[in-house]
């Protein structure tokens, strides 16, 4: 990848600068560093070696202009390559290819593999050598010294050196340099980001592979050639002759409740069926979370919200899932989940640790399957060059959620879901809050086992302009009278390559005529494991380059940089692409009832509400972060509750919340239903007041006429069942020993939440509060309240074993502690008894 040489005008030679004001210089200028260095003249290098009088001169150097880069040439180098490396058998014949590559002749001439650390593997200097051959030898110029035959390598090289000697001042003159032992280290680490890419993308060629396919997307990039014949031109497996997208058909759960019943019990009935999949290797730099106590930067599954982290409020939504399922048909039943991770972040890292902090979640070890997706380097927009942060090390992040179906078959994630009994999975993201929301999730994946469908989508309505994905039903013309249909995902980003208009579904509506992708999916795991086990680019569904925003990086010398640029990124809900239904002749209305793929819809607040960016200060808007989606989760329980005629106060709009906090908190834990009509038939009349706070963290409640004005709090600490030794671990029991609370005709005033304080941390659930009447049950122990005030702050904290009955005496209140008899140890003196009743579920309160 040859650039001109720049045209210099060489300034008097100074002594008066030595290398602690250059590196003062590096660090207040905002140039690159190849830009800063670029910016001083050379002395003769010898001259280097000399400490006491080697100084240079920060006068600028004119450029000349440089050339613009050549992409057909540069693939036509590339796709000549991959074909050779393609055709050589072995590593041995694969390194003679690359040996005979001009740019690695270049840039080992003269050094054989002596410029690389001792003790490379031969794959390991395949790797290295696949680097300069796709035009990044840029990433190894900083150690290696002397000079490259390229046109202006003598230069470029200098500079590197200059800028080596400079850092490493202190040891010249002390005899001869070694590869240092830091840069060893950050080798070993380019040395493994290489391998993974080599090994993730050996599908479409390795690291080759990657760089002709972010050639190829960077070309479609550029306006003259953004038309369907040069996607064509590129992609010969196109061969339909146009292309349409359809707002696709689906069910409305909000509007078809009875099909919805009936679906999410096909769903309840499949749990044993069913895995879970979360995709969590994002790095989630908009979140900007830090660890307070390292200063370490966090990946989204850490964000503290509500109490706890996002990934264990997935955990919290499948165990509610679970018990329901025990409530129903008196069996346990454990989901298998697979987590891709990433190292972004320590992502991975972390994760696993929380895991085995949390035991688990009570679930075994056995249960969770943890797979780590690799990252991928960013590059320049201008010419696809990748980015570096520091010597050896490129800027690098993950490569989107759609390696997960390639990475799945590489780690026999599919199998260790069969050797469980699993034929479907749910996919959720760890941001969306509210996904599993009443009988969305459970809806969804019910009508895919129950109809044997491929893939599924959860939609809602979408503003227009919002930056969210949108789902579509494509319809596809090819020739010999062949006609595809299916529903897929369109990213925002890529709606003007393809013509979409963001149109109002109405004039003068906001709503835009599309649905939004909310990336919660059904998918069938032996159709999925199909697409991932294929060996060619179809293995990396919906692969795209987005080059909307800059990349933001900081330097070893801590300078901020922004370039234009991206990386490669696939996405998971495109796997829907390879689920097309084909025809004879043209369908249209109805065709959605006979694919393989389906959609159902429902209120936007049960489907999406994501905490994925930091809130900026003084901003207005909510949307996707951690307070709107706060906001979300109270209306959805204010909605609830209002259908129990709980009376509640009218929640005021956005900007009420951003001048006073919300109108009041509710925070109710899953297992309460999750399905609605579960949760609707614990809670019956009384009222919330504005200002109040409401925190239920129990599943064996009953609310009858209670009026609430302040705070009220009750944590179970068996919310669900108890833990139970099995082996080395400790595995929830569902139904077992249970913590219980009763309250019935009950009123409680207190001063509650202090909402003038500003500590207050709403979405993290960080409040200062006045006062607070506080329900504590250890174990299995019970409480009840009936027929009485409780004025002011009390705690009331039951031991395990004991039930605690609060009611109004003649001087005040009557506290009654007793134990549980013992033959009610396990069940509890009443428990709600779920049962069925045509496609609804029906609560009856069993007092012993």
């Amino acid at each position: 990848m040859a650039h001109a040489a720049p045209s210099l005008r060489h300034p008097p030679l100074s002594t008066s600068t030595c290398p602690r004001s250059f590196h003062s210089f590096l660090r207040q200028t905002h140039l690159p560093l190849r830009q800063c260095l670029s910016s001083v003249s050379l002395l003769s290098l010898s001259s280097l070696t000399q400490p006491t009088t080697a100084c240079v001169s920060t006068v600028p150097i004119e450029y000349a202009p440089a050339p613009e880069f050549d992409f057909v040439k540069e693939l036509a180098l590339l796709y000549s390559l991959r074909a050779r490396l393609s055709n050589a058998p072995s590593l041995k014949q694969k390194l003679q290819v690359l040996d005979a590559d001009s740019r690695v002749v270049n840039f080992f001439s003269g050094r054989g593999n002596s410029v690389a650390p001792p003790a490379l593997q031969p794959f390991e200097l395949f790797l290295l050598k696949c680097l300069v051959a796709t035009g990044q030898e840029h990433v190894l110029l900083s150690e290696f010294d002397g000079a490259f035959e390229s046109e202006s390598s003598v230069l470029k090289s200098a500079f590197y050196v200059l800028a080596d000697l400079i850092e490493n001042w202190d040891e010249i003159g002390s005899g001869p340099r070694h590869f240092k032992e830091g840069n060893v280290a950050t080798m070993k680490k380019l040395v493994k980001l290489l391998g993974d890419i080599e090994k993730f993308y050996d599908c479409i060629g390795g690291i080759v592979g990657y760089q002709i396919m972010v050639l190829e997307l960077l070309l479609q990039s550029k306006p003259e050639n953004q038309t369907m014949s040069w996607s064509r031109l590129l992609n010969d497996s196109t061969d339909y002759q146009f292309k349409e997208f359809l707002v696709p058909a689906g069910v409305d759960l909000s509007e078809n409740r009875e099909y919805a019943s009936l679906a999410a019990l096909w769903g309840i009935e499949g749990l044993l069926q069913l895995g879970e999949v979360y995709p969590l290797g994002g790095s989630g730099d908009r979140l900007g979370l830090v660890d307070s106590s390292t200063g370490e930067c966090l990946p989204a599954a850490m964000l503290p919200y509500c109490g706890r982290t996002l990934l264990e409020g997935l955990i919290r939504d499948l165990q509610a899932r679970e018990y329901l399922y025990y409530k129903l048909y008196g069996e346990q039943c454990i989901t298998p989940v697979a987590i891709m991770t990433s190292s972004a972040k320590k992502n991975h890292e972390r994760i696993k640790d929380l895991g085995e902090r949390m035991e688990w979640f009570g679930r075994g070890r056995i249960n969770f399957k943890l797979f780590e997706q690799p990252l991928v380097p960013a590059i320049r927009a201008e010419d696809g060059q990748w980015l570096v942060n520091e010597p050896f090390s490129l800027v690098s992040k993950p490569g989107g959620h759609g390696a997960l179906w390639k990475l799945a078959y590489d780690k026999g994630v599919f199998q260790w879901f069969y050797n469980h009994g699993r034929k479907g999975v749910t996919v959720r993201q760890v941001s969306n809050v509210v996904a599993a929301t009443d009988v969305t999730l459970l809806a969804l994946a019910g009508i895919g086992l129950h109809h044997g469908k491929k893939l599924g989508f959860a939609s809602c309505r979408r503003e227009i302009g919002a930056t969210e994905g949108i789902n579509v039903l494509v319809e596809q013309k090819h020739s010999k009278d062949r006609w595809t249909y299916g529903l897929t995902c369109i990213e925002y980003t890529e709606f003007e390559k393809l013509g979409i208009k963001d149109s109002p579904i109405s004039p003068g509506s906001l709503q835009a005529e599309f649905p939004a992708n909310t990336n919660i999916l059904y998918v069938d795991l032996a159709s999925a494991e199909k697409v991932g086990a294929s060996k060619n680019a179809s293995c990396l569904p919906g692969l795209v380059l987005n080059l909307k925003k800059p990349v933001i990086f900081v330097d070893h010398f801590g300078i901020r940089h922004s370039v234009s640029g991206g990386r490669l990124e696939c996405t998971m809900q495109n796997i829907a692409d390879h689920f097309l239904n084909a025809y004879s002749t043209r369908r249209r209305k109805g065709v959605e009832d006979e694919l393989d793929t389906f959609i159902v819809y429902n209120e936007r607040r049960k489907v999406t509400s994501s905490a994925k960016r930091k809130r900026r200060h003084m901003e207005k808007s909510l949307h996707q972060t951690p307070d709107g989606s706060l906001l979300d989760l109270i209306r959805n329980a204010s909605d609830l509750l209002s259908q129990c005629n709980v009376k509640i106060p009218k929640i005021g709009d956005n900007s009420k919340y951003l001048n006073t906090g919300p109108t009041f908190i509710i925070l109710l834990h899953p297992a309460l239903g999750p399905l609605w009509e579960v949760s609707r038939q614990k809670f019956h009349g009384g009222s919330i007041s504005e200002g109040s706070e409401l925190l239920l963290e129990v599943a064996e409640f009953l609310w009858g006429d209670v009026q609430l004005e302040g705070s009220l709090i009750v944590i179970a600490e068996n919310i669900m069942g108890s833990m139970r030794v099995n082996g080395n671990e400790r595995i929830l029991q569902y139904g077992q020993r249970c913590g219980r609370c009763k309250l019935q005709n009950v009123r409680i005033l207190n001063k509650g939440i202090d909402w003038k304080s500003n500590e207050n941390v709403y979405w993290k659930h960080e409040l200062k509060r006045h006062e607070t009447c506080k329900v504590i049950l250890h174990g299995n122990a019970e409480f009840e309240a009936t027929n009485v005030m409780l004025q002011g702050s009390h705690l009331f904290e039951v031991p395990d074993g004991h039930k605690l009955q609060v009611t109004q005496g003649s001087s005040g209140l009557e506290v009654k502690l007793g134990s549980i008899k013992k033959d009610m140890m396990d069940c509890g003196s009443w428990f709600w008894k779920y049962k069925l009743k045509g496609t609804h579920i029906q609560l009856e309160m069993v007092e012993l």
